[in-house]
């Protein structure tokens, strides 16, 4: 875990910006506006790294985030955060949801898009943040379990893991299990919002399911070197052809995800302790990458340096 933020350590009239610029590093671009800004402003901001996503905690003072289509132009990483109010009462608006978000209810948020969320006196909420090409959903699926989140069945189980989530984290903590918890709760957001689409008036979204089994399979054999487009598209009983064509829809390319998904391991691996004095080359096999150079080239340009660099960083 590490704490981005805990204001008792700061001067009051430090504390906005300092709440400001922690929530930017752990979030999308809003604007921030607090309750009472010249008066207790007060927060303690959490943070769990679970491979790609990651758990976002907040407890604090009344405050608003407002996402505007100007910051959605700014950009910023294609995520989704499914939140637990797990301290008082927030009400929150993003498209034609608007909700009361009562303690132990779940909040699902679009981050590609405007919302506008706030609670007033001291509130607490825990957000699941994961990248969109990691759910394996699509965006107008995610929007209509939006609206329909309680009527799924896996409802009160998912409602019940993010809620313990942090203390199962504390325990785990620098192990690779932590990533593995990651993954899990991946999967049972995904159930949990494929299922809740699938109530919806519109027929179930089964090209969504095809395409998350497709990148759960993949998933599970990057370090496959012989993992390719024609093995996927035949171990699930399709054409090449239309393989290419699910992942365009999820505006992806199939092989560019494939090398991003083993670098994201790779870069995980060289910077776990057990690992740092392993070789880079047998690491970058570890990920299906059995030529060096080539691993090193695109390692660099992924992520701005060598690996060699990463791991002393």
């Amino acid at each position: 875990m590490a704490v981005l933020l805990d204001t008792a350590a700061l001067p009051r009239r430090d504390r906005p910006e300092a709440f400001y610029a922690a929530m930017m590093s752990a979030s999308v671009p809003a604007r921030v506006e607090h309750e009472d800004p010249h008066g207790d402003v007060h927060a303690r901001m959490d943070f769990w790294q679970l491979g790609t996503p990651d758990l976002f905690r907040n407890e604090g003072s009344g405050m608003r985030l407002v996402r505007t289509p100007k910051h959605v132009r700014i950009g910023g990483p294609e995520r989704l955060a499914l939140a637990v109010q797990v301290i008082g009462a927030g009400v929150f608006s993003q498209g034609d949801v608007d909700q009361r978000v009562r303690t132990g209810d779940l909040m699902l948020v679009d981050l590609t898009a405007p919302y506008d969320f706030a609670w007033s006196g001291h509130g607490a909420s825990q957000a699941f943040q994961i990248d969109y090409a990691d759910l394996g959903l699509s965006v107008e699926s995610v929007r209509a379990a939006a609206r329909r989140l309680p009527s799924s069945p896996l409802y009160d189980l998912v409602l019940h893991h993010l809620t313990v989530l942090p203390s199962i984290l504390e325990s785990l903590h620098g192990t690779p299990s932590a990533d593995l918890v990651g993954t899990a709760t991946t999967q049972l957001v995904r159930a949990l919002l494929t299922s809740a689409a699938d109530r919806d008036t519109r027929p179930p979204a089964m090209t969504d399911v095809l395409f998350a089994r497709i990148t759960w399979y993949a998933r599970r054999h990057l370090a496959d070197p012989e993992l390719s487009p024609t093995r996927i598209a035949a171990e699930h009983n399709i054409s090449l052809r239309y393989l290419y064509k699910l992942f365009a829809e999820h505006h992806l390319s199939l092989e560019q995800w494939l090398i991003s998904e083993r670098l994201k391991g790779a870069a995980r691996q060289l910077a776990e302790p057990a690992s740092r004095r392993r070789p880079i080359a047998s690491i970058a096999a570890d990920w299906g990458f059995l030529d060096a150079a080539h691993f090193t080239r695109r390692f660099r340009q992924a992520y701005g340096m060598t690996p060699q660099e990463w791991r002393r960083r």
